[in-house]
């Protein structure tokens, strides 16, 4: 258990949700690599990826919650949104918009910060997975089920092999 408690974990304290917290190598940012050190596929690792708003919309940047052995589809998001285009944010740019550290990124840090969140529905297949608990060196347990309530995540097809 970590000795200091993220927001995230008192968050998930604070809506009776069922977590373990995990640490591994705060080193690491690559989501196969830390799901290596858990020793669990990298299907249930899941990494939060920022997403910049379209051009010429006023909507805020969305996080996509994605397989670690998967890749975001932009067009797949962009044709959620209805949108031409998508692009990733940069890493100063996720970094900036969310002031928290690329692999730290962790969209139950990010509640009430006006980014809509989107959990890519290969989640639903797996008992639990695991997200960032808001800092590097930190990975949240949670059941999807429980991710999606609390964060009130879309789930969508949003990833490709």
């Amino acid at each position: 258990m970590a000795a200091n408690k993220t927001l995230a974990m008192r968050f998930l304290e604070g809506k009776k949700v069922a977590y373990e917290a995990i640490q591994y190598d705060s080193s690491e940012r690559d989501a196969e690599k830390i799901a290596l050190q858990l020793n669990v596929p990298p299907e249930q690792v899941f990494k939060t990826l920022v997403v910049s708003p379209p051009k010429g919309s006023r909507s805020k940047p969305l996080l996509a919650v994605v397989p670690a052995n998967r890749q975001l589809d932009l067009k797949k998001v962009a044709k959620l949104l209805k949108v031409k285009k998508v692009k990733m944010a940069t890493q100063q740019q996720a970094e900036q918009l969310t002031g928290l550290q690329v692999g730290g990124i962790s969209p139950l840090a990010l509640l009430n910060k006006g980014f809509a969140i989107y959990l890519d529905e290969l989640a639903l297949a797996q008992p639990h997975i695991f997200v960032s608990a808001g800092e590097r060196g930190t990975q949240i347990k949670v059941a999807p089920a429980d991710l999606r309530k609390v964060t009130r995540a879309k789930t969508a097809d949003l990833s490709s092999p």
